[in-house]
């Protein structure tokens, strides 16, 4: 739901509805979804002329990167270079994936030397 507020808000529930591909959403699955998404300080709902609609309080990118760091603590527990090496060893990497993780790595170990 996020992804399509991202998109385009703000939007009714209704509209939000009509966007979520074919998955077969219940209207009140999505409201409590989207009740949840508020309290938690996500996204914000205001009255429009034709009732409420919803709009992201965070952007993408904040988003993405509070969830990946949840993610490295509850799964990693903090260990970056565990992620990294399950990951890595879980699929083929493209050369230019190889060569942005190496540039990565190489900054990080020219700022540790300085």
């Amino acid at each position: 739901m996020l992804s399509i507020l991202w998109k385009t808000a703000p939007l009714s529930s209704t509209q939000i509805i009509a966007r979520l591909d074919t998955r077969s959403w219940k209207a009140s699955t999505v409201r409590t979804f989207l009740s949840r998404l508020e309290k938690k300080g996500v996204i914000a709902v205001e009255e429009g002329p034709d009732g409420r609609v919803y709009l992201p309080k965070i952007s993408r990118e904040a988003c993405v990167v509070q969830e990946s760091q949840s993610f490295l603590n509850r799964v990693f527990e903090g260990a970056t270079a565990s992620l990294l090496v399950h990951f890595a060893k879980g699929k083929r990497l493209s050369e230019k994936e190889v060569a942005e993780l190496q540039a990565i790595l190489n900054e990080n170990k020219r700022r540790k030397q300085s």
